[in-house]
């Protein structure tokens, strides 16, 4: 697999990842997702904004997710719980992985770029959400030293489990 920032020419293959992870998001029962979010348009925004990362196999797209920095609005309020960090962070949004990757590692490369740009920008802290039901998404962020912190929510009202891992 190889990890490397998204273009133009790649949100058609990005758009059939998420709607693949609806697909499998629904499938397990996680209501997540199933408003037509994230979809080509948002991953188009991410990549222009160089946020969006593609990581390939064989030369195709396989996997997406938006790594930045700054400010999540979300992140601002905390409930049953607390950060840790306090500063600038990273953050990793709308991850999908094509279905046949799922298990390999994938995810946790997106994570280990993160942490990667985190260190060149001295920054120390990584931030990550996602769906109380979407069980894959939590072991991802726990095996990639990620700590549940507490309960964010999103622009739509619903709630999210929020994660935080401070680098050494």
């Amino acid at each position: 697999m190889e990890l490397r920032p998204g273009r133009k020419e790649d949100v058609p293959a990005i758009a059939k990842l998420y709607d693949l992870a609806r697909a499998a998001l629904k499938d397990a029962g996680v209501p997540q997702w199933q408003d037509g979010y994230p979809n080509g348009d948002d991953a188009l925004r991410d990549i222009e904004a160089g946020h969006g990362y593609v990581l390939t196999e064989n030369g195709e797209v396989a996997a997406f997710a938006c790594l930045a920095f700054g400010v999540e609005p979300t992140y601002n309020v905390i409930e049953d719980g607390s950060w840790k960090g306090c500063g600038e962070y990273g953050f990793l949004h709308r991850v999908a992985v094509d279905p046949v990757l799922r298990g390999q590692g994938a995810a946790g490369l997106f994570f280990d770029e993160l942490k990667r740009q985190a260190r060149d920008r001295g920054v120390r802290i990584i931030r990550g959400d996602t769906h109380r039901l979407n069980l894959p998404m939590q072991r991802v962020m726990a095996k990639n030293g990620l700590e549940l912190r507490g309960v964010i929510h999103v622009e739509d009202g619903s709630e999210r489990l929020a994660y935080e891992c401070i680098l050494e």
